[in-house]
């Protein structure tokens, strides 16, 4: 997220930005605990303070008792921090390039006040109050935990630490569908002045990403889920030999792995891809995967599905999960949205689907959407030319809506 820009932007109104890639929505969180030194080897220390900015480590408790880890960058390249408390780890995807390529330090050398959030179950997010990550307990989540409870959390807390500012919001991929859910029920309006949304997530029944597909189509999470696995972790022996299997399917080709998942990125350099192979894929819950693989299979966006009535009558009030209305973000909430010709995640044929039914009656005027043909899924937070092609223009957006 970013917030309003400081005083060096030759403006008096303070901005500021959080920056999340997949997470979050309503509930209230309770206070932080006070702010701790940097992790030796946590993001700050690894990613931000050697490229000479300040970065500070916070912790946040949602809740539900998870325990997220917030990195700040509360002023640009050697410039002077302001006096709120508090500095950690952080969301590398961020930061995978050079100070002048990522956003997280091109916000911060414009002005920005950034805040990096990290969703629950991540690796620097893997504390609980009662719970350790080898509960499964731990794992009983799906991303509609993380609209509703890990982004509120992160948003109250940054709107308190900046003297309730109101800030812009930067989600990529589950990051933007968290902030849809989060945004159709009415929740943190009052604290975003607007979201920025890179390879938007809604609707996934037109995804074309050949191992997302036949993961869903195949019930690769489910199987995952009924043999207790409750931890999805990419790199683990379980999800790597059904994946493997997968791969052997006529028709898929997993020799570029990145690239059979995300599309046929354009403009990734190689040290950009060993950063992001060194921090990523990161583990999520086995429940949020199946989540995900029924929105893939049934072309809905809607809380998860139990898969019998009973249970969903236990958690909803009703028969089966309830749908999110994406059309009920306010028309005049301003939100800049930019997807790609090559994203076989974020499908063109789902985004235009969003554009024309969800969002059909969103203001003109609040609504920015930028499409780059030659952009995959990885392109919006790797890309060596996203600072022009998608990072200005999400400035100027911001810009536009500080006015």
């Amino acid at each position: 997220m970013s917030g309003g820009r400081r005083s060096r932007c030759s403006r008096a109104a303070f901005s500021l930005a959080i920056l999340l890639c997949f997470g979050a929505a309503a509930v209230a969180a309770r206070p932080a605990p006070k702010a701790v030194r940097a992790a030796a080897n946590g993001t700050c220390q690894t990613r931000v303070v050697p490229f000479g900015y300040e970065c500070e480590e916070h912790t946040v408790t949602t809740s539900d008792g998870y325990i997220l880890s917030l990195q700040r960058i509360p002023s640009g390249h050697g410039g002077a921090g302001s006096s709120s408390a508090g500095k950690t780890p952080d969301g590398v995807t961020w930061l995978m390039n050079s100070p002048d390529e990522s956003l997280g330090y091109i916000l911060a050398d414009n002005g920005y006040d950034v805040w990096i959030a990290n969703s629950r179950g991540t690796v620097y997010s893997r504390g609980h109050t009662s719970l350790s990550a080898s509960d499964p307990a731990y794992w009983d989540w799906s991303w509609d935990e993380l609209a509703s409870n890990d982004l509120s959390a992160v948003v109250q807390y940054v709107y308190g630490q900046a003297g309730h500012q109101m800030m812009h919001y930067v989600g990529h991929s589950l990051g933007t569908l968290i902030a849809f859910a989060a945004l159709s029920e009415q929740q943190q309006l009052g604290m975003l002045r607007s979201a920025g949304l890179l390879s938007p997530i809604a609707y996934l029944d037109r995804v074309s990403s050949p191992l997302a597909r036949a993961a869903a189509d195949v019930f690769l999470a489910e199987a995952l889920y009924w043999l207790g696995l409750n931890e999805f972790d990419p790199t683990g022996k379980a999800v790597h030999s059904l994946v493997a299997d997968i791969c052997e399917q006529p028709g898929i080709n997993c020799y570029n792995l990145m690239s059979s998942f995300t599309g046929d990125n354009c403009c990734l350099d190689n040290s950009s891809v060993k950063v992001f192979l060194d921090h990523e894929p990161q583990a999520s819950a086995t429940k949020n995967m199946v989540h995900l693989a029924q929105m893939i299979r049934r072309g809905t966006i809607a809380k998860y599905d139990y898969g019998n009535a009973a249970d969903n009558t236990k958690h909803y009030g009703q028969e089966t999960p309830p749908a999110y209305d994406i059309s009920a973000i306010p028309d005049d909430f301003p939100i800049f949205l930019s997807y790609g010709g090559r994203d076989s995640l974020s499908d063109v044929q789902d985004v235009q689907h969003l554009l024309t039914q969800a969002l059909q009656s969103h203001d003109g005027d609040k609504l920015t959407v930028q499409y780059l043909n030659d952009y995959a899924h990885a392109d919006f937070v790797m890309a060596g030319n996203a600072r022009e092609r998608v990072y200005a223009p999400l400035m100027a957006f911001f810009t536009l809506q500080e006015k």
